[in-house]
């Protein structure tokens, strides 16, 4: 098995790999190759086969992937084949929207806590869970030993929310703030603005 580091980039394909083999197995589908799951993603089945070759060797020749024993392998990949608690800070209207997505369940993570610095917002709830102040965040993150946090705040109060998330021991944010974060170097920041998503396909539309 190669023990280099595995690159970034392969890493963010797996969950998409996850993703697809998940659909398959709930159309009962148990086997699949390479070349039909790059079929599904547009990814060249060779591209599939060498990611995969990273972490070991799952198919054989001929045969084929077993869909559900790959799925339990890259999930243990990624540390899904457990829950993750997941703290929400911001709960406007993007907030409230990914409080009430159930999407997050039946992947490995669950929405723990929010919070939000709006008085008017604060005891209201969300699933039975209450919005906490932004002020009782640290205490609240480390008591419950959250690691993972989601940020859904205005840009300009993002990065003083990822320092508090930071020093509360939060390891991995995912930023919906139009801001680029400050955070040391081992703390995994992930972007998701779909303004920027957008202005990528602009591009080519009067090309």
């Amino acid at each position: 098995m190669d023990r280099s580091p595995v690159p970034d980039i392969v890493i963010g394909r797996l969950p998409i790999y996850l993703r697809a083999l998940k659909r398959l197995l709930s159309e009962g589908i148990e086997v699949t190759s390479s070349r039909e799951l790059g079929r599904w993603l547009g990814i060249s089945s060779a591209q599939i086969r060498k990611d995969l070759s990273h972490f070991g060797e799952f198919g054989k020749q001929g045969t084929g992937y077993h869909i559900g024993k790959l799925c339990g392998e890259l999930e243990q990949i990624l540390n899904v084949n457990r829950e993750w608690p997941v703290a929400l800070v911001g709960v406007g209207d993007l907030g409230r929207a990914l409080a009430h997505y159930g999407g997050f369940s039946h992947r490995g993570f669950r929405i723990a806590q929010l919070f939000d610095n709006d008085p008017a917002k604060i005891g209201q709830k969300i699933n039975e869970l209450e919005i906490m102040p932004v002020n009782k965040m640290g205490n609240s993150i480390e008591e419950a030993r959250i690691r993972v946090a989601m940020i859904a705040t205005p840009a300009d109060a993002a990065q003083e929310v990822a320092d508090a998330l930071v020093k509360a021991g939060i390891r991995a944010i995912l930023n919906y703030a139009p801001i680029a974060l400050i955070v040391p170097g081992d703390i995994r920041v992930q972007y998701i603005d779909p303004v920027i998503h957008l202005q990528r396909m602009t591009y080519y539309l009067e090309k």
